[in-house]
């Protein structure tokens, strides 16, 4: 080293004390430390997520979509990495998880403000989730914030238009706070694109990493639907939602509609 680069050892670049003195369990049961480290680690890969999709979205609304494309790959290998981590969690049986549960009391994996940021980002926008964060000024102002500014989606569609495809108005100029709903207009765009790959391949690669990105998105939602059920069963959730029918539905939600629907058009 340096005498102008003082020594730096491995834990302190990682801040490893803090990151080790983060888990505290509420109870004595042996499983609590697995399902705080397993959330916690969920939360640190989601920050990560939600970093490469900021810098995504901001260089395809500049009309930089190559770059975003190493980005949105990361995101999809991101989901991969948490859907591994219901893998552990899976390890612990409706017996070891009651012994700690009302350890919980009203804490819940719901009430996640970066997953709910995340769900903003990608175009899902129940602006009635973000009443669970009003005791957080903060995240409500990071929330708030996403819900004013163009989605990862509505950003794709920007480049479309900006290749001269129609996109309607209705679509282009909507309050962006209520989402996209499916069209027909975009879906033809999305058309355009998939039937002359060659002519428009930049359009083409990124309808490709977006349909990827939610193919391992959907994926961790089943996967979190599975382990809760197989985990709790049919009990409502400690946050006060009703556990696995709500996760279910939540399975239904489309983020990139069109990208799925042209595939039965072409």
């Amino acid at each position: 080293m340096t005498q102008d680069q003082p020594d730096l050892s491995y834990a302190d670049y990682l801040g490893l004390d803090t990151l080790f003195d983060s888990q505290h369990p509420r109870s004595d049961a042996h499983d609590e430390l697995l399902f705080i480290i397993q959330h916690q680690t969920s939360e640190l890969w989601m920050r990560l997520a939600l970093h490469e999709l900021h810098a995504a979205r901001a260089a395809i609304l500049a009309g930089e979509t190559r770059p975003s494309f190493k980005m949105l790959t990361r995101v999809a290998r991101i989901f991969e990495q948490l859907n591994s981590a219901w893998d552990v969690l899976r390890t612990m049986t409706p017996s070891e998880y009651t012994t700690f549960r009302p350890s919980l009391a009203n804490s819940s994996g719901f009430q996640s403000f970066q997953y709910r940021e995340i769900e903003f980002l990608l175009g899902n926008r129940n602006k009635a989730l973000m009443n669970m964060h009003d005791s957080r000024p903060l995240v409500m102002d990071r929330l708030r914030n996403e819900l004013q500014t163009a989605s990862l989606y509505d950003a794709a569609l920007g480049r479309l238009a900006a290749a001269g495809l129609q996109i309607p108005e209705t679509v282009r100029d909507r309050d962006l706070s209520t989402g996209h709903e499916p069209d027909p207009a975009v879906e033809e765009a999305w058309r355009t694109v998939y039937r002359a790959p060659q002519t428009h391949w930049e359009l083409y690669e990124l309808g490709e990493k977006l349909v990827d990105l939610e193919d391992y998105f959907r994926r961790w939602r089943f996967n979190h639907v599975t382990t809760v059920e197989r985990v709790i069963g049919a009990k409502r959730g400690t946050g006060g939602t009703s556990g696995v029918p709500y996760l279910r539905r939540m399975l239904e939600t489309v983020l990139f509609p069109e990208l799925w629907s042209v595939r039965t058009a072409l």
